[in-house]
């Protein structure tokens, strides 16, 4: 299942962002349905947030609605909530309303929540007495293991 959902950048409200040689930006999700892969909600969560923190969603970037990204999946409307729902928490989109849903400055948003994340882990492990380099060591384990 694919959906290509076009818009031009810019469109609409003027305060929307363009991309800066004016290309159109494309949504393109593929949502796989096999026995091994993800549930279609985290297929749909992954790939905007990736295409999200890699710029090809520009910030301000109006997404589909729930119902038509759905249609265009061949998925049922509350998976696409769902991950919907999963971005807005991850601060990847924000829901402005009957305005719509819209790329979030993610990158910061991301950054402040790792950083917080880092000094939670740093301050635990420094309680529990571990080095340093063990500290560091459980982390690369820890990253290893959920980036396989």
């Amino acid at each position: 299942m694919d959906a290509h959902a076009t818009r031009r950048p810019g469109t609409g409200a003027s305060h929307f962002p363009r991309l800066r040689d004016n290309r159109p930006v494309t949504l393109k999700i593929r949502v796989q349905d096999t026995a091994d892969s993800a549930a279609p909600y985290e297929q749909v969560r992954a790939q905007i947030s990736e295409q999200a923190r890699a710029g090809v969603l520009p910030v301000g970037h109006r997404l589909p609605t729930v119902r038509g990204l759905a249609e265009q999946l061949g998925l049922a409307a509350n998976t696409v909530a769902k991950a919907y729902r999963a971005l807005e928490a991850d601060g990847v989109i924000e829901t402005r309303g009957r305005n719509g849903t819209f790329v979030a400055a993610a990158g910061d948003a991301a950054a402040r929540e790792a950083a917080g994340a880092a000094g939670v882990f740093a301050e635990r492990v420094r309680r529990l007495g571990l080095s340093q380099e063990a500290a560091l060591a459980a982390a690369r384990d820890a990253l290893r293991a959920a980036y396989e």
